[in-house]
């Protein structure tokens, strides 16, 4: 993504012309919404032919149709509202990457551009409490839509297209050539854009009234006809882009996602459906598509048995944070797997009882949630230190981040040379990309304490809190007195502890 923002030297009036859009367009959802209606507005409607030409349209009205009827009548225009405001939002980010690209000096070599995308990107996130992949990727539809795509920002700013469509034409335009995109640009947005009018047929419908689904198919269509490279070329640089991801989900489940050549992923699909289909039989309870799942999970770890519950045990570095009285059964409270999210007490006491040497148990208070202490069974045993400072943070601590403790880089807030210690209340952990930033822009890192991550200072001097770790009480069980330790209690975490 490019970060030098090219826009018009009267960028200051485009955002002003951008924000007047919105206020005209909420002037008129006011008046359309106004109760009872000053004047006819929304949409034409068929008139009812059977009343006869001087019927009067105020006789026999019905409040709750009218009321009705603005209700939908503003539905419309508030549309055309979250359009416009859109706008204002890509006409912003644009002038905002403009001027800090006009404020910073020459760039001297890819380490810097790199260091000030970086920078740019993360301030972005921060004020708009997104991710980093979000705000960069706002970047680069600014970027297009204020450079390369005039007319589909300009519709976007009247209301006449929606958002959707928008970035539609942002991610189908990706890759041409800039004659290219002005020629795709002007078949649906430009004088090339046919007139049924001259022809006198029905109004065909414009992209603004095409639901994005039916647009993008329209757009992608006119886009391989037309493209200038093949699409053996375009496959090739694609390839480029595989990857896989992996995002948890409720009740403790995740999603695992692979970007692949097509002829390989149906591959892929193609034989775990044929393993799932042999598995199949009157006595297997799962249905294909769980046996699908189970099989393709059981190829990629390796095990003979496909059943979902005698998976392997992960072989990777996990840190489980488990209430001390679920770990003995006592209660039904669910553990907190690092990178995954809560798990069923039960998954939880396998993965400590049958974990791979690089897995840690983390106890934790039954009367606070604090953390008391990190099982010493593993193989590969980092500093003390190290562990509670995964413990405390949880994450990079950046703001915005949640990249996972197990691959961040433990941090001194204070630099040695500069004083810094070597304790908790001057440690952080952050992610390998973070830490580069704060090294090569001013990004600082404020203080911490035994128990609080740091916050961060960007360099617009905005002041960005720590996200702290969510935790609360364990469940007591019966019996159990609250803010007190019994000598039963204490002799079973000293054994755990062991």
């Amino acid at each position: 993504m490019e970060t030098d923002v090219v826009v018009d030297a009267g960028g200051r009036a485009a955002v002003a012309a951008a924000i007047a859009s919105v206020a005209g367009l909420v002037d008129e959802l006011a008046g359309v919404c106004a109760w009872p209606p000053a004047s006819p507005a929304g949409p034409l409607r068929v008139p009812d032919l059977e009343a006869g030409p001087s019927a009067d349209p105020d006789a026999d009205t019905d409040p709750m149709l009218e009321f009705s009827e603005a209700c939908l009548d503003g539905l419309g225009v508030l549309a055309r509202v979250e359009a416009a405001t859109a706008a204002v939002k890509i006409r912003l980010v644009a002038a905002y990457a403009e001027a800090v690209a006009g404020m910073e000096a020459p760039m001297v070599g890819a380490y810097e551009a790199s260091a000030r995308e970086m920078s740019l990107v993360a301030e972005v996130a921060c004020v708009l409490t997104v991710g980093e992949r979000a705000a960069s990727a706002l970047l680069g539809e600014a970027h297009a839509l204020t450079t390369s795509l005039p007319a589909a920002l300009d519709a976007l700013q009247t209301g006449t297209i929606a958002w959707q469509h928008a970035r539609i034409m942002v991610e189908e335009t990706a890759g041409l050539t800039p004659g290219a995109v002005s020629v795709l640009e002007a078949h649906f947005f430009g004088q090339d854009a046919p007139d049924p009018d001259e022809t006198n047929l029905v109004p065909a419908a414009g992209p603004g009234k095409m639901v994005p689904a039916r647009f993008r198919r329209k757009v992608r269509a006119w886009r391989e006809r037309h493209h200038p490279e093949s699409l053996e070329a375009r496959h090739a640089m694609s390839m480029a882009d595989r990857r896989m991801e992996y995002s948890p989900d409720r009740d403790g489940m995740a999603w695992i996602s692979l970007y692949l050549p097509g002829v390989t992923a149906c591959a892929i699909w193609n034989k775990t459906t044929a393993l799932a289909r042999g598995l199949q039989g009157p006595h297997e309870p799962r249905n294909l598509t769980q046996l699908r799942a189970d099989t393709a999970a059981g190829l990629l770890l390796g095990s003979a048995n496909r059943d979902a519950g005698d998976m392997p045990t992960p072989k990777a570095d996990v840190l489980v944070t488990v209430p001390v009285f679920a770990l003995l059964g006592i209660t039904d409270e669910p553990a907190e797997v690092d990178g995954l999210g809560p798990v069923p007490p039960s998954v939880a006491r396998r993965l400590v009882a049958d974990g791979a040497s690089s897995l840690y148990r983390v106890l934790i208070d039954p009367r606070n949630g604090a953390p008391l202490e990190i099982g010493r069974t593993s193989y590969r045993l980092p500093e003390a230190l190290k562990r509670w400072l995964k413990m405390r943070d949880g994450t990079c601590t950046f703001p915005g981040c949640s990249n996972q403790s197990l691959d961040n880089d433990v941090d001194h807030l204070t630099a040695w040379q500069h004083g810094g210690t070597t304790g908790i209340s001057n440690l952080g952990q952050v992610c390998p990309k973070h830490h580069r930033l704060k090294h090569r822009r001013p990004w600082t890192p404020a203080a911490a304490t035994k128990n609080e991550p740091p916050g961060w200072i960007s360099p617009t001097g905005r002041y960005y809190p720590a996200e702290h770790p969510d935790r609360e009480s364990p469940l007591m069980p019966p019996g159990c007195q609250p803010m007190t330790v019994s000598l039963l209690e204490q002799a079973i975490l000293t054994s755990l502890a062991a």
